[in-house]
């Protein structure tokens, strides 16, 4: 069976020693957040995870959800209370904004604790996750009336909260859509068309489900410049905030799925639901990409919350699992074969999944911290500069993240063996879960066009200039470290590559478009690559200062052989990212349609 311990003290280490948590005092929200407040939150938020959620992990997935004649979907036995307990804990609503029953604590918290619940059950996960998202939507651009009437009980997780885009015909072309929406005599709008892979979009743990929808108004324009954003809750709300009537929007079937079976994956059957416009007409994307970013967020932790869970039960078994003598002579000569820990092939795979899961850590940490920042920071320039750091990371760690994780997954399953293979390890549904995390909240080739596409050029490149400056600005103040070299200089040959990756994309995107699409998975990776060799290198530093005051220990220790695992196993793969995006787009379009 399998376990999962939550990483709590590694979080922590990162927050106080990597990203100096005191830095971040002059923001609001920090003042109800002191360390040891951190720690606590962390601390029960792990447990929670690994006692509550973690048990249902297997059921869940083996149980599903079902589906009545009705079109009402009951989710896995156990689910119903846990989100409960989750809800009266207070999870839900931990950054939610305290006027409508949130605890006003910082963003990176709700996301540090979200990666310990999504390793533990990530089908329970999605359904406070896409509430949190459709919350943040409505907040945004919710007028006052839908905020009041809604926002308290989404805030609080005691209703639900889904995103609905995708049509049978539609997925990333979103100006592809048909679901329409009418004019009412009383401002609403009738809301008619279908919407398919819906996550969480019908279930029993909550009285209410409140979907965003996006339709096209009768006579808005075509394409995606016609789209409006619209909220159709399950059940109608009355003055007085008690349910009405059921809405006129029907689950017509839950989709049968490669993994994570137990969150209500469903199709949704809009026949004139009553509904509400939120922000302005036609500028629905705008309004959706709120939620649709907060989402990719949420995914990329998803990559590395299934990595983490996947790793430490691999790394178990390895320890456990007696085969094979060592390649110099047995290790545990007492026993009939040595621990698969002592081979060379074992550790490789170990070793490339824990170097990548403690960088992306890190990353995802420093993204969080960002998220704060560029919502309450004080100084305007801060400001900016974090929120262009957020708009720049968010497609490279949902694409990296949720492709090395789902990797990082089948590794740890390949460590297993036939083990791995069959059910009862726990491994399988770890790699069918991981699965998805490449597809959803948009496919990974398409973040990586969204990044040299739109990322690059926005404001002149000004948020990949920054990044550049970010990390030349931290070689430049530690090299006279000498301890800290050798993890220095990895960092600058890699950025060196990048930054000669992003001159290629300068001078041949704009040139040939097929170009830039050609190039652009290769760059996000590479991108990728180097942004977690930097994290590496602020890791590296943060121990050798612990180390220098006495104050480290055997588990920090071991992130210095990580870090340099890391650059000479896994960070050459720039250079191959490089070579194959400066290639250009030739090969890849030279053989005519017909030919495939």
């Amino acid at each position: 069976m399998p376990s999962y311990k939550a990483p709590v003290d590694d979080t922590l280490f990162l927050l106080k020693d990597v990203f100096d948590f005191d830095r971040y005092g002059n923001l609001p929200r920090f003042a109800e957040a002191p360390i040891d407040v951190v720690e606590a939150v962390l601390s029960e938020a792990g447990k929670f995870a690994e006692k509550v959620l973690q048990p249902l992990n297997r059921s869940g997935d083996e149980e599903g959800c079902t589906r009545d004649s009705s079109g009402n979907v009951a989710t896995p036995e156990g689910f119903k209370e846990a989100y409960k307990a989750y809800v009266e804990g207070g999870w839900v609503g931990l950054a939610g904004d305290p006027a409508y029953g949130g605890q006003g604590l910082p963003h990176f918290l709700a996301v540090a604790l979200s990666e310990y619940v999504i390793a533990a059950n990530l089908s329970f996960a999605m359904y406070p996750g896409l509430t949190n998202g459709a919350a943040a939507a409505l907040w945004i651009h919710g007028d006052d009336a839908l905020k009041r009437t809604y926002l308290p009980k989404m805030t609080t997780g005691e209703w639900t909260g889904t995103m609905n885009l995708t049509e049978p015909h539609c997925g990333t072309d979103l100006g592809l859509i048909k679901t329409k929406a009418v004019r009412q005599g009383d401002g609403s709008f009738a809301i008619t068309g279908q919407k398919i892979f819906i996550s969480a979009g019908e279930h029993d743990m909550a009285e209410n489900i409140i979907h965003l929808v996006i339709a096209r108004i009768e006579g808005a324009p075509a394409g995606t410049k016609g789209i409006s954003l619209f909220l159709a809750p399950k059940f109608l709300v009355n003055a007085d905030g008690s349910l009405g009537a059921r809405n006129a929007v029907v689950c017509g079937s839950i989709e049968h799925k490669m993994g994570i079976h137990g969150n209500s994956t469903a199709v949704l059957n809009y026949d004139g639901a009553k509904a509400w416009l939120i922000g302005e007409e036609n500028r629905g994307l705008n309004a959706m990409f709120v939620m649709m970013n907060a989402a990719r967020l949420g995914v990329a932790v998803q990559g590395l919350g299934l990595s983490e869970v996947a790793y430490q039960n691999a790394a178990a078994y390895a320890k456990d699992r007696l085969q094979g003598r060592s390649l110099t002579g047995a290790k545990e000569p007492g026993k009939p074969a040595d621990p698969i820990i002592v081979h060379p092939d074992v550790r490789r795979m170990l070793l490339e999944i824990r170097a990548f899961n403690e960088a992306a850590r890190a990353l995802m940490v420093w993204v969080a911290l960002s998220a704060d920042e560029a919502l309450e920071s004080p100084d305007p320039a801060a400001k900016r500069a974090a929120d262009d750091r957020i708009g720049l990371l968010t497609p490279i760690i949902k694409g990296v993240f949720t492709d090395v994780g789902f990797a990082n997954a089948v590794k740890a399953q390949q460590v297993l063996g036939g083990h791995g293979y069959i059910a009862q390890s726990g491994m399988e549904q770890f790699v069918r879960d991981a699965r998805i995390t490449m597809i959803y909240e948009g496919a990974n080739g398409v973040q990586a066009l969204d990044l040299v596409g739109r990322k690059l050029p926005k404001d002149g490149g000004r948020a990949v200039t920054a990044f550049f400056g970010e990390v030349s600005a931290f070689l430049a103040e530690n090299k006279g470290d000498a301890a800290l070299a050798p993890y220095l200089a990895p960092v600058k040959a890699a950025l060196g590559q990048l930054q000669q990756a992003t001159m290629w994309l300068m001078q041949n995107g704009m040139r040939n478009p097929d170009n830039a699409g050609a190039a652009s998975h290769d760059y996000m990776h590479l991108f990728g690559l180097t942004a977690l060799a930097f994290m590496w290198a602020r890791i590296a530093k943060a121990v050798l200062a612990r180390q220098a005051k006495g104050k480290s220990n055997e588990a920090l220790d071991s992130k210095l052989a990580l870090a340099k695992f890391f650059n000479a196993r896994m960070l050459p793969e720039a250079s191959a990212h490089l070579a194959r995006l400066s290639s250009g787009a030739e090969t890849l379009m030279a053989l005519p349609a017909a030919a495939f």
